[in-house]
């Protein structure tokens, strides 16, 4: 008995450690600079980078940490207006993925990123825009 609690208390241990040892949740670990040319490619003919600039898409600014469906000015969809989302790292990622998946019923035309180095430097560099 004794020896499978040691055990136990080893595998806490290592996992406490690999969890402490990941770049944290809260800031992408991708390349800002990179992330800048994604979106010139996959995201500017529909969203804005400037505050207060709606495009086919809301403006972008501020959007890590925003809650959904809250820039002035921009007709969400009904689905995007009663998800209650917060755009968490975690959640943009998810709907940059395949957005029809993660939010079916929203307005969004886009089709999703599948490269996950290029979403991350996506997401670092929308944490830029403050």
């Amino acid at each position: 008995m004794q020896h499978t609690l040691l055990r136990a208390l080893g595998l806490a241990l290592a996992a406490a450690a690999l969890l402490a040892a990941r770049p944290s949740l809260a800031q992408p670990a991708g390349d800002a600079a990179l992330g800048s040319d994604v979106f010139s490619t996959h995201c500017a003919e529909c969203h804005s980078v400037k505050d207060g600039r709606n495009k086919k898409g809301p403006s972008l600014f501020g959007v890590a940490g925003r809650q959904a469906a809250a820039v002035p000015g921009f007709s969400y969809s009904d689905a995007m207006k009663a998800s209650g989302w917060s755009w968490t790292p975690q959640r943009l990622d998810a709907y940059i993925t395949l957005p029809k998946q993660a939010l079916p019923g929203g307005k969004m035309k886009y089709d999703g990123l599948a490269d996950a180095k290029a979403r991350a430097d996506l997401l670092a560099y929308l944490a830029t825009l403050k």
